[in-house]
């Protein structure tokens, strides 16, 4: 009898678990299909079509980490977005790894290219190749409404041209006064 009830016991937990693991691996949560709508606005940047944009980012969405500032809007959005393509020859936005929580999702990502302008410090064909962490946030419509992306003070160096070197020991900066 105990085997018997052990071996039920068993059986229902897998049954449990792979139903629980079909729904989240099935592309049928919102996280997931917030993942994917990271993924189609990547590929309009890579690519340069913007036309489908109006699909995954909220008509009062906002950039925060635009390169002069909050970028409003999303035709303010588009444009910047289609600057960004239009400045980086052989652009390549790669999705690292990607995790999603609640309304937001999480990016780590891999940013190639070389810019055909000056751009943040950097002369006319400088290739970069930077990693970033993305984050994305979602109204309950699944579109994109803030986006904010955070890159590694050693890559943000590089990019402006600077020949600073980072500190032995990771990127902590004494900022006291002396």
């Amino acid at each position: 009898m105990k085997k018997f009830i052990t071996i039920a016991s068993a059986g229902l937990m897998l049954l449990f678990v792979s139903c629980n693991s079909n729904t989240a691996g099935g592309g049928n949560t919102q996280g997931e299909k917030n993942i994917e709508t990271v993924k189609a606005v990547n590929r309009a940047i890579e690519s340069g079509d913007m036309s489908k944009l109006d699909q995954y980012i909220a008509a009062d969405g906002v950039d925060h980490s635009g390169e002069h500032g909050e970028v409003k809007g999303l035709d303010s959005i588009k444009a910047s977005l289609g600057r960004m393509h239009d400045d980086y020859k052989d652009l390549k936005l790669e999705e690292v790894q990607q995790a999603a929580n609640g309304d937001y999702v999480f990016t780590l990502s891999r940013f190639q290219g070389t810019n055909t302008v000056p751009s943040m410090g950097a002369p006319a064909g400088t290739h970069f190749d930077m990693t970033s962490v993305e984050v994305v946030k979602f109204n309950a419509e699944g579109k994109a409404t803030d986006h904010w992306g955070y890159m590694s003070m050693a890559d943000a160096m590089k990019m402006s041209g600077s020949n600073m070197e980072m500190p032995q020991g990771g990127n902590r900066m004494d900022t006291t006064k002396h």
